[in-house]
């Protein structure tokens, strides 16, 4: 059996090696769920590590999460379906395939609209494993026990995420001291555009410049104008328009996977022509990240803040972990430049190539290992994970993954100093 798992690992260590050489496109034509985007369930895969230059451990850990997967996070694309697919019904303006999903769409109601936004049991084994490798990982950063930070949104979702992965880390080590918190008090560092959020900002959003081009992208898209016609025989009298109806549709495709509600939707949408659509949705999706980055400008501070303290010896934390959004990951994964997703290019074929939206899954991570030297404080290098794999960082090194701690903290302090960059 050891050698059966062995042999399971070496393989999907290899795949991601595999998968990280392939173009965007070519990544999506390999596993077309990525074309789900941010509703893509966090692939529970090691990557393989570069180990750290020699007489250098790490000794601290920085973190963000997004929540695990879950239900639908608000309750209008449920009720809209019921509504719809029930006025269909009664109308008898369903196909065939169109009945087969109303009867499993009722059958699955109640519960869909009971567990609007919660969290799903794969979301809370999202965490478990992310939480179970950060400590096989970076043993040496947890061995001796010690203190740890987790913060969270007010929301029940990333709040259960947390406490997932706070009670693996214990699991792991019964040494470690978590304090978990969800608190105003805390939500600067962690949601800081929360409406909640004592500490109130006004960042101006920003623009990428590929919108300015981007009528020079070609979108021959017609799969919502497919859906409706596999669905039903005709609209008229029915609420909503084609458009809305069929992207409604689209939106409950995608989410399935995270609800193990897999199948409800038989042929009407395949993963395929979620695949083919995926870089005009990948668009919108930088459009989005790109908009909001300056508001994340506090949880880079944060993070700043937090390692140095760890670094000079004021905080005696082995790790801070947050748990949050999407909508906060996406334009920190922008603000942080990770991937290059900084690049802000003005062709809108190149979007592709700086960000995908697939990072931006069910419970993507980002986190900064940071490493101590022979000189301690003064020789520190850190390296960034994203989703569990190493990733850049728009700093000079010369020993990638690894940047020094210097560097890295004094181009970010910039960066957040200066909104015009």
């Amino acid at each position: 059996m050891k050698r059966i798992i062995t042999t399971l690992l070496l393989t999907v260590l290899a795949l991601g090696a595999w998968a990280q050489g392939l173009s965007p496109l070519e990544q999506v034509k390999a596993d077309p769920r990525k074309a789900y985007g941010n509703d893509y369930p966090y692939k529970l895969e090691k990557h393989e590590l570069t180990r750290a230059p020699r007489g250098y451990k790490a000794f601290y850990i920085s973190h963000y999460a997004r929540h695990g997967s879950r239900y639908y996070w608000n309750e209008t694309l449920y009720k809209q379906l019921d509504t719809l697919m029930t006025q269909a019904h009664d109308k008898k303006l369903l196909t065939a395939e169109g009945e087969a999903f109303y009867s499993k769409f009722m059958a699955a109601k109640d519960e869909l609209m009971t567990g609007i936004s919660e969290l799903t049991q794969l979301g809370w084994e999202q965490h478990q494993w992310i939480a179970r490798n950060m400590y096989n990982s970076f043993p040496e950063v947890f061995r001796k026990g010690g203190n740890v930070s987790a913060i969270s949104s007010l929301s029940g979702r990333c709040v259960i995420s947390m406490s997932a992965f706070c009670q693996e880390l214990t699991q792991c080590n019964p040494k470690l001291e978590i304090r978990e918190q969800s608190s105003r008090f805390t939500l600067d560092a962690v949601v800081p555009n929360d409406s909640e959020n004592p500490i109130k900002h006004d960042y101006p959003q920003a623009t990428p410049k590929y919108e300015k081009n981007k009528d020079r992208f070609t979108d021959n898209d017609n799969l919502r104008e497919k859906i409706v016609q596999r669905v039903f025989v005709s609209t008229e009298g029915l609420p909503g328009n084609p458009n809305s109806i069929a992207g409604n549709l689209i939106n409950l495709y995608t989410s399935l996977p995270n609800i193990y509600h897999e199948g409800m939707m038989g042929g009407i949408i395949t993963d395929q022509e979620i695949a083919d659509r995926w870089e005009a949705s990948n668009l919108g999706s930088y459009s989005w990240v790109f908009s909001h980055k300056y508001e994340m400008i506090p949880i880079m501070q944060d993070i700043l803040a937090k390692a140095q303290a760890a670094i000079n010896g004021s905080s005696d934390h082995l790790a801070d972990l947050r748990f949050g959004h999407d909508s906060c990951i996406g334009p920190l994964t922008v603000l942080m430049g990770i991937n290059g997703a900084d690049r802000d290019p003005e062709d809108p074929y190149e979007v592709k190539n700086c960000y995908q939206n697939w990072q931006t899954c069910k419970a993507c991570n980002i986190q900064l290992i940071f490493y101590r030297g022979r000189k301690g404080a003064d020789d520190i290098l850190v390296k960034c994970l994203l989703n569990g794999a190493e990733a850049s960082l728009p700093v000079a090194t010369d020993m990638f993954p690894y940047y020094r701690w210097s560097d890295v903290r004094d181009f970010y302090t910039a960066r957040c100093n200066s909104l015009h960059w």
